[in-house]
């Protein structure tokens, strides 16, 4: 597909994290970018500051002219989250407009450059952001398209253009709906694969073997990194035309050592047979975060990067946008927003809150997210959610299901064990919270629950007497 012979791009579904992401992009280009959303967000009204056109209603009549005079000259990027009925992707089907998944448009993209594709149940943001800011800070001809919002950046996209030089493009590989399919990597991260997405995938047998098909999508002579003990599970077959690398915190080749464990920070040093690189700052607390950071190294030195070079743009990485996001910092009290939506995710969070605030209380407010996530994995859901002291469970956020009867919170709630456990609905959150004695209060969910964040800190820096810095 020859993106440049596209005048107008249309989105549908353009709030979505990478949706918006790939506006950007087109904007960027001198291309004239509008779009759909049924929501209105901080993202969205971004969008809309920065010159892209957005409607928040399905009609047909929303769509600026500029799109409907000219079906051939525009490019229709949908996203599988849009609703079959929907008013406005039926108009552009019924008039024959060029319509294109965002994988596949993505998947165009990288066609034109030297392509680090990073994949993972979890941990995928944040290892293609490091990624991303450490060829920024080293001068790199780059362009990033990430799933969450880069601190410092305040964006989902990050560029560094320079003519005359090859192109780096930094992706995060959606293993949802196969997505990740549609990519041409040279260099392939695969953090972690996990069962997830069951409502695509049927069984996880099926999703090891997408990581597979994406495993084969290197191409020759390309470079693999991969999470210790990742290789052997998935089974892509026999490649010995690409370089597998290993990495983990121990035991492997390419590790971690002397990690030490701050409040807003850890040091650690990196190792490899080929270099290593000591005294390593990194802003993101965590063990999965330094497992993270291994990863984004292996493939900064893989592309030439000196150690110390890496090293210095470390320490000025700011992290992405609720991802072990510190909200409010005190002696008296710790607010931590956070992404995570998968047990494993919530385990790594707890666990890492838990080792580095040893004998404090662990307040947790989840929202599930899907309903097919729920019921697959209510059992997981509780024993992550058992690394908290008390935990406030809110209802499902739905993103694109419809409600499944007999699925709730209740599965989970029932199954965990600690005593100070209970429902509470989106509405009764900040009362709820108001009449708890706070420690460390940490908000879970990848749904609307971010819409509470603003709310919360309001209410406990007026309780707790903290002021603005």
């Amino acid at each position: 597909m020859n993106l440049d012979s596209k005048y107008g791009i249309y989105f549908v579904g353009i709030g979505g994290i990478g949706m918006s992401a790939l506006a950007r992009w087109f904007k960027r280009r001198g291309k004239f970018v509008a779009g759909y959303d049924r929501t209105e967000t901080p993202l969205t009204h971004l969008l809309q500051e920065e010159g892209i056109e957005v409607s928040y209603e399905d009609f047909s009549s929303s769509i600026p002219e500029k799109i409907t005079d000219e079906p051939k000259a525009s490019l229709v990027v949908f996203t599988p989250a849009i609703p079959s009925d929907s008013e406005i992707l039926n108009y552009f089907k019924d008039h024959k407009y060029t319509l294109r998944k965002r994988s596949e448009v993505l998947g165009s993209i990288t066609k034109q450059g030297f392509t680090i594709a990073v994949a993972g149940t979890h941990g995928k943001t944040t290892t293609s952001g490091l990624i991303a800011h450490i060829l920024k800070e080293n001068n790199q001809n780059m362009v990033a398209f990430l799933g969450g919002i880069l601190q410092g950046y305040e964006t989902n996209l990050v560029i560094n253009e320079k003519s005359g030089q090859s192109l780096n493009i930094v992706v995060e590989a959606d293993e949802y709906d196969r997505s990740f399919l549609t990519l041409s990597p040279d260099i392939e991260v695969v953090t972690a694969v996990d069962p997830d997405h069951l409502d695509i995938y049927g069984k996880f047998s099926e999703m090891q073997k997408g990581f597979s098909d994406f495993i084969n999508k290197l191409k020759n002579k390309g470079t693999l990194i991969i999470y210790k003990g990742l290789y052997e599970k998935i089974i892509p077959g026999e490649r010995p035309d690409i370089k597998v690398m290993e990495y983990g915190l121990s035991h492997i080749p390419i590790r971690a050592e002397n990690i030490r464990l701050e409040k807003e920070e850890v040091r650690f040093d990196y190792y490899s047979p080929a270099e290593s690189i000591e005294n390593i700052p990194l802003s993101l607390p965590g063990f999965h975060n330094i497992e993270n950071a291994i990863a984004a190294i292996t493939v900064c030195l893989r592309m030439g990067i000196d150690g110390s070079a890496i090293k210095a743009a470390l320490s000025s990485f700011r992290g992405i946008k609720r991802r072990f996001e510190y909200i409010l910092y005190t002696d008296n009290l710790v607010f931590i927003d956070d992404y995570a939506h998968h047990p494993e995710e919530i385990k790594a969070l707890l666990s890492s809150i838990r080792a580095i605030y040893e004998g404090h209380k662990i307040t947790a407010l989840f929202q599930p997210h899907l309903y097919t996530r729920t019921r697959d994995f209510a059992a997981e859901f509780a024993e992550a959610l058992d690394l908290a002291d008390e935990v406030l469970l809110m209802d499902i956020y739905p993103a694109r299901e419809k409600p499944i009867k007999g699925i709730g919170p209740e599965m989970i709630l029932e199954k965990m064990h600690i005593e100070k456990k209970s429902l509470c609905s989106k509405v009764d959150v900040i009362e709820e919270l108001d009449e708890r004695d706070l420690d460390i209060l940490v908000t879970i969910g990848a749904g609307d629950i971010d819409q509470l964040v603003g709310p919360i800190k309001i209410l406990l820096s007026t309780k707790y007497e903290i002021s603005e810095n």
